[in-house]
């Protein structure tokens, strides 16, 4: 048994039910956390050394690195069951999206570090590097994660059920009976 049927067999059977109609939610909200980490070490690391005079650049950079990761999580999780698309198309779809959102990310630090002047010397360093992670990290991943959330499944992986149920455990959609709580959440 896997690690995540493990800890969702422990949850209560209505809170089992819910985290079963919304897997796919919950599976691209985790994968949105894991590169969420991954963006912000990779945006800190670039702006607090080599590239500490370009921001905007530094964010992009993160943004790009971390939808490649995103890519192969979500294709391979996430929306493991939808598709309905030639692989080579998909991920050019994908990556479209994904530019779109590249923007959308990139645009609130944008607006904070240029147009409300949230930089130094006009504010302290402090406020400028509170605003870069309150208004371009939070801000800009929470307004580009529900734009892409939306596109990904109206776009580049419109079919549900697309792709077969596998054998190997993975949470797939067969139902919502009791059987199917059970086989793939494990037992109360």
């Amino acid at each position: 048994m896997s690690l995540i049927h493990t800890v969702v067999g422990k949850f209560p059977k209505p809170v089992r039910e819910l985290m079963l109609k919304h897997r796919e939610l919950l599976k691209f909200g985790f994968v949105g956390g894991t590169t969420f980490v991954i963006d912000t070490a990779i945006f800190y690391g670039l702006k607090l050394t080599i590239l500490h005079d370009r921001p905007v650049t530094s964010k992009v950079i993160a943004v790009l690195v971390a939808t490649i990761v995103s890519y192969v999580l979500n294709r391979e999780w996430s929306f493991r069951q939808r598709g309905g698309r030639e692989r080579r198309h998909e991920a050019a779809l994908y990556f479209l999206v994904s530019g779109i959102g590249v923007g959308i990310y990139a645009f609130p630090l944008f607006f904070s570090r240029y147009v409300l002047d949230l930089r130094f010397p006009d504010v302290s360093v402090t406020y400028q590097e509170l605003g870069d992670f309150f208004i371009g990290q939070i801000g800009g991943v929470l307004v580009g994660m529900v734009f892409r959330w939306w596109a990904f499944r109206k776009f580049v992986f419109p079919e549900e059920n697309a792709r077969p149920r596998t054998q190997s455990g993975s949470i797939g959609r067969s139902g919502d009976s009791e059987n199917d709580l059970e086989e793939e959440f494990g037992h109360s």
